[in-house]
């Protein structure tokens, strides 16, 4: 995987990698930048939840799982020093749907934090990592 960075202007950076699609990076005007984009940090998380979430979807639409609706809430702490590392992350995955079964959620979660979740296999070494998830039936 490659990424490449180009400075807008201030602590601005236009980011792009190997799926070709930029984005923007920047950080608070008491520090800077323009607050155009995205914090460092705030990426990260995001990668993390985008990873795990790609990983249970996948699993439970493979297990034909009748999701019609999913989120994936994160909350993280930081370090009072720096470099201000996550210290503790906390994510509650919340699935909307009429007949979805505990267990399958429960083992597509498992699957993602052991086996597949590449952000969170990285984070996990020196992080505390909470998992919470929550079944909210549908009527239809």
């Amino acid at each position: 995987m490659n990424a490449r960075l180009k400075w807008v202007e201030n602590l601005t950076l236009a980011a792009k990698s190997d799926s070709n699609h930029w984005i923007t990076i920047d950080a608070d005007p008491s520090v800077g930048g323009s607050d155009a984009g995205s914090r460092p940090l705030e990426l990260f998380l995001m990668g993390l939840g985008g990873c795990t979430a790609m990983d249970v979807l996948s699993i439970l639409k493979k297990k034909r799982v009748p999701i019609d609706d999913f989120e994936l809430e994160l909350e993280a702490e930081r370090a009072e020093e720096h470099p201000m590392v996550f210290t503790r992350i906390k994510m509650k995955y919340i699935f909307y749907g009429k007949g979805i079964q505990e267990r399958d959620v429960l083992r597509a979660i498992e699957l993602s934090e052991t086996k597949y979740c590449s952000a969170s296999a990285m984070l996990k070494k020196g992080t505390e990592i909470t998992i919470e998830h929550e079944i909210r039936e549908l009527k239809k």
